[in-house]
Order: structure tokens, then sequence, then C-alpha cells
């Protein structure tokens, strides 16, 4: 037997091509089960969360507790776009622009920080965007807003653009870091998440590294908070900015495995059927979340996506190097 270096795996392919395959099918779910929209558009988004927060804390090593901000930013960009007489289908894409841009003067102040004044910094940010849009009355205060130009659609035609919407951005958010990561760039993100200082002396632009994987995490994002709105309707200071969603973030992507492309998929899913589960319990629900993430912390440290990995040395989605015997 002779040793190779090699980078994709039987056990990819047939993930991948069942993955395309799962894909085609969610697609068609508008036409043979409208009912499952509503639940399937809450996962998609959950999933595109945990991809963009991995991005950031798995692979730039950036732990942001203010993504939130961009969530906002996203879904009043938009009602600002709808209200100007943008149609708001295709508004989405512009408001997920507008918190790009908005991202790089803010990424000029934050990434000046490190480890927790970072984490600290990116959440007061997220709180003072939500005070500015609690007491701007052009995007309606503290009642909230809801979304002009919905109402000219039929609803079904309007939940359908939505959950495509949310699948076509899912998709985008999974393969789009996956090929991200197997590129120089994410060579470079992972070797400024390790040891920054080391990959500044062997030549790594780390500043540029991390500007990088925030504005793309901003784009994502602020994409995101824009379908939640179309999902929703309505939108105020309060949900849209709360920091419940930094909490979501952290837990899908600590539970299923920060730093692996399958963990924040796996964690979505898990916290998604511990939501759909629990939802009638009331604070119960949070109780067992919070029970589930120390026995995953305890007994998992890695996530359980490492968990997995480590015990049958197998990968779905592989973006490094990997030695073998042929």
């Amino acid at each position: 037997m002779t040793p190779a270096i090699s980078r994709w795996s039987r056990t990819a392919t047939i993930s991948s091509s069942a993955g395309a395959a799962v894909a085609v099918v969610l697609a068609a779910v508008p036409y043979f089960a409208a009912r499952a929209e509503t639940a399937l558009i809450d996962l998609f988004l959950f999933i595109a969360l945990a991809n963009l927060w991995n991005l950031l804390a798995g692979f730039a090593g950036l732990t942001s507790f203010g993504q939130q901000a961009y969530l906002g930013v996203g879904a009043y960009a938009l009602y600002l776009y709808a209200s100007a007489g943008v149609n708001p289908a295709f508004g989405v894409v512009l408001a997920a622009l507008t918190a790009a841009v908005v991202s790089l003067p803010v990424s000029l102040l934050v990434l000046r920080l490190t480890a927790g004044y970072f984490a600290v910094a990116t959440w007061v940010v997220a709180e003072v965007l939500r005070l500015l849009a609690t007491v701007s009355p052009r995007v309606g205060g503290n009642t909230g807003v809801s979304l002009p130009g919905a109402g000219e659609y039929p609803l079904v035609l309007w939940q359908a653009l939505t959950y495509w919407w949310a699948l076509g951005l899912m998709l985008a958010c999974v393969a789009g870091i996956a090929l991200l990561m197997r590129s120089r760039f994410g060579l470079d993100a992972r070797a400024v998440h390790f040891e920054p200082v080391a990959a500044a002396a062997a030549g790594v632009a780390v500043g540029r590294v991390r500007r990088v994987a925030y504005f793309l995490s901003a784009l994502g994002t602020g994409a995101v908070g824009a379908v939640l709105f179309c999902h929703s309707l309505y939108v105020q200071p309060a949900s849209v900015f709360g920091p419940q969603y930094s909490v979501y973030m952290l837990f899908m992507v600590l539970i299923g495995g920060l730093g692996t492309l399958e963990g924040p998929l796996l964690g979505a899913l898990l916290f998604f059927g511990l939501q759909q589960f629990l939802a009638g319990y009331g604070p119960w629900y949070l109780v067992v979340l919070g029970a589930v993430a120390m026995l995953v912390t305890l007994f998992a440290p890695r996530g359980l996506w490492g968990a997995i990995s480590g015990r049958w040395d197998v990968s779905l989605l592989p973006i490094g190097y990997r030695y073998r015997r042929s």
C-alpha cells in the first residue's frame, strides 16, 4: 500500500449527491406540502445563521455576541426599500448589501479589539442600533412596522416566494462557506483562528482575513433578517435586535461542533427539533436547552459532530487534506 494525500472521499461524494437530491425535493415542497413551509423556513434560517456565525467564530476566531445587529439592519433596510416602491421580493438583495455596507465602518471599530472585548463591542453595536430604531419614527419607533407591498401578492404565492428565498439563502451559505474554506482564504482563516501571531509572521494578512469574514457574515445575516421580515411581515426593534439570536447561534454551533462544516447543520437540526417538541412547555423549553448545552459541553467538548468524526473518522464536507493509504 502506498501513502497518498487526498482532499475528497467516497463519503463526501455520497453526502454531496444526497444533499443535492434533498435540495431538489425541498425546492418542490410548496407544490405538494404547503403546510410544511412555515416550519421549514425557520429551519433554513437557523441553518444559515449557524453557518454564518461559525464563519466568524469557528474559522476566523471572532466570537461575536452582536450579529443580531445585521438582522435588524437587513429587516429595516427592506422596509425602507419597500416603502420607496421597490418590490419586497427583490429588495432582499438590496437589504443584504446594505447590511454589508454598514458593517464596513463598524468593522473599523470592533476589529481593533480581540477576544472578550470584541464580543462585548459587537453586542454594544447591536444595542445602539436597536435604540436608534426605537427612537426613529421613520421606521415606526418602538411599535414596529409592517412590510409594504407584501399584500399585493396572493398569500400562497408570497409564502412560496419566502420559502424559496430561505431555501436559497441556506444553500448559498452552506455551499459558499464550504467553497470559501477550501480556498486559500480558508487556510488563512484557520491559521488566524489558532495562532494569529504566527500567521502574521508567516505572511498572512490577519486584518484582511478578519475584515472579509466579518463582511461576509454581515452580508448573509442581513439577508436572513430581510427574509425573516418577509416571513413574519412585521418587525419591531425589541424582536429583531434581540440578543436571543446570538444565543441561538452560539447554541447551534457549539452543540454541533465549532470550526466544522457539518457541526452547524447538525446543531441547527437539533435546536429546531427541540424548539418544535418543547414549544408548548413554556420556561421548561429554556431549561432543557441549558441542560443539553451543559451535557454536550461536558461529554463532547468538540461538539456532537466532533465526537462523531473522532469516533468514526468521517467527514461529509472535507475542507482540509487527509493522509491515507491507497
